[in-house]
């Protein structure tokens, strides 16, 4: 085979199997970590010095900026975290990243396929789903790491190219080429993990001295700044069709990188020196791997403690350039399929919006509890167009959740949890629907001169009144995890069945007297029918809320939300600490 294609196979058959080993490695600790993460994330509500550590946490286990910054543009997006912590996270996640760099630098050659079959013993042996999770980790680990050796052992010839060495000494020469070659290989592979190994593995060949790197670190420099600049355009890409808030947080990762650049460019050269300097000494070629490590964590560490005490400078500058628009359409949902590969994450913006979902029917309710007579017709059109929106909605969390079931990345407890959590949104769909059953009921019935008289709809009001209070104390179970409230629920249930007899009983008492139109009977046991069926559906959920699913788990702050009154109507929780 010719020498140029066997180079050319090797590279790209060994940054495959890079890939792989680290996206199955970021899958696994993500399972493993599980709802561990929350908390870590809950963090973020504090202050932007936690808001960084916490994005270098989050980073240090997906093993991917990207990863990390796509969360936050999703919690910004969905309005659970505000810009300057989002932007606090993606300084953090800067930092993270560099643990990527500096767990490749170890020289575990010897070590990799004892790894690989560890690995797959556990995952093969283990039978709790944890563990599964734990082998299939040190698998991927391992993978990685052979993904490494592949492209180290087929670059070795490179250092033997004169034409090759000639090439790398005019980037060495002119920085700007270098952050070039860096941007483009990063905006390629979309992995600036993947690039920096590459890169370390390169500076890792001997010159044609057998002793200094082919690159040297003061080369190697530029083209780690490229590859921080290129990872960018993943967040880009993620932001688009999210918020304007979604967009500015790209932005600020890009101008964080971009500026970056800019800075360090003027001082390759000294730079290099103090990383010679603080890093172990040595022949190049053992130690540039580390060397690159070092300059990769250096540069992140100084760029978030220049950029973190002006935090609102960069929060004023990415308002400025992306201002806000006098219209902007709103998604229907705040649900990002960029997130269907982190579940923990995914799960909690699900469930922000079933809150969302269940908030707005509680609002429904309540109109209903206070129609009367005047105003009558302005109500039902509010209640009207509100269950055709819910329905909207809860069509589009049914089709996400769907989405992360064909994903498969669900441990079998978040698939539990998912397939709960659409039968929740199914329930509080069916319940808003059945308010929009009911409005179109009584606006039909009122729209000829013969409509329910003034004291049926005083009946009917009382009647809204204790269903309201029936899923105020489900609407209080979903969004607080609070379910001491049951046995008020089976009362107002009861309740519900002696107003439903009462209301029949006097109607047709006013329709003897010539109070009340006959011709309204049917419309009247209709709305009563679709009353009963509200409440037997609010049961349903209060029963999945104690006995099924334990809607506290998916709260950041548990022991905050454990009890009090329900969230305000129409607000939007936040993640708390």
């Amino acid at each position: 085979m010719n020498e140029t294609i066997r180079v050319a196979f090797g590279l790209i058959g060994g940054l495959a199997l890079f890939l792989f080993g680290m996206n199955m490695m970021s899958d696994s600790l993500q399972k493993v970590a599980g709802e561990k993460m929350k908390k870590v994330l809950a963090m973020l509500t504090r202050n932007p010095l936690l808001g960084v550590i916490s994005g270098a946490l989050v980073t240090a286990v997906l093993q991917s900026s990207s990863a990390t910054t796509v969360m936050a543009i999703g919690f910004v997006s969905a309005g659970l975290i505000s810009l300057p912590q989002a932007i606090s996270v993606v300084f953090g996640a800067n930092i993270g990243t560099t643990m990527t760099a500096q767990i490749i630098a170890f020289n575990i050659s010897d070590y990799i396929y004892p790894i690989i079959f560890v690995g797959f013993i556990i995952q093969f042996v283990a039978k709790s789903e944890k563990l599964k999770y734990i082998g299939q980790a040190v698998l991927a680990f391992g993978l990685l790491f052979l993904g490494i050796d592949t492209m180290g052992n087929v670059m070795k010839p490179l250092a033997d190219s004169p034409f090759f060495v000639n090439l790398i000494a005019q980037v060495s020469d002119v920085p700007v080429l270098g952050v070039l070659v860096g941007m483009c290989m990063t905006l390629v592979v979309q992995s600036s993990s993947a690039t920096i190994a590459v890169l370390q593995n390169f500076a890792s060949q001997p010159g044609p001295d057998g002793v200094s790197s082919i690159l040297g670190l003061a080369g190697a420099i530029p083209v780690l700044l490229g590859d921080n600049i290129g990872t960018t355009i993943t967040a880009i890409l993620a932001s688009i069709g999210q918020s304007r808030d979604a967009k500015r947080t790209a932005l600020a990762h890009c101008l964080f990188n971009v500026s970056g650049t800019c800075l360090f460019i003027w001082f390759i050269k000294p730079y290099a020196r103090l990383i010679q300097y603080i890093s172990p000494h040595g022949n190049e070629v053992a130690v540039i791997s580390r060397q690159i490590a070092n300059a990769h964590t250096c540069f992140n560490l100084t760029m978030t403690l220049i950029w973190l005490p002006l935090l609102w400078l960069m929060v004023k500058m990415v308002m400025r350039i992306l201002p806000e628009k006098d219209y902007e359409r709103k998604p229907i949902t705040t649900l990002d399929d960029n997130l269907l590969h982190q579940p923990v994450s995914a799960l909690h913006l699900v469930f922000e919006e079933i809150i969302s979902c269940s908030d707005r029917v509680n609002d429904m309710l309540v109109s209903l509890r206070g129609i009367r007579l005047k105003t009558l017709k302005d109500t039902l059109q509010v209640v009207h167009s509100e269950a055709q929106e819910i329905a909207v909605q809860g069509d589009a969390i049914s089709e996400y959740l769907a989405k992360m079931f064909s994903k498969g990345v669900l441990t079998e407890t978040q698939a539990s949890d998912t397939t709960g959590l659409m039968l929740v949104v199914n329930d509080i769909d069916r319940i808003s629907g059945l308010c929009g059953q009911i409005s179109d009921n009584l606006a039909a019935a009122n729209q000829g001169k013969s409509g329910y008289s003034k004291e049926a709809i005083k009946e009917i009001s009382k009647l809204f009144d204790v269903l309201s209070g029936l899923y105020e104390a489900v609407h209080r179970s979903i969004v607080m995890g609070n379910v001491t409230a049951m046995q008020k629920s089976m009362e107002d249930k009861e309740e519900l069945v002696r107003l439903d007899d009462k209301i029949r009983a006097a109607h047709m008492k006013r329709v003897g007297k010539g109070l009340c139109d006959a011709n309204l009977t049917i419309s009247l046991n209709d709305l009563l029918h679709d009353v009963e069926r509200i409440g037997n559906t609010c049961l349903d959920l209060m029963e999945m809320a104690s006995q099924e699913i334990n809607f506290s788990k998916f709260l950041i702050d548990k022991k905050k939300n454990a009890g009090g009154p329900p969230a305000v109507s129409g607000s939007r929780p936040t993640l708390q600490a």
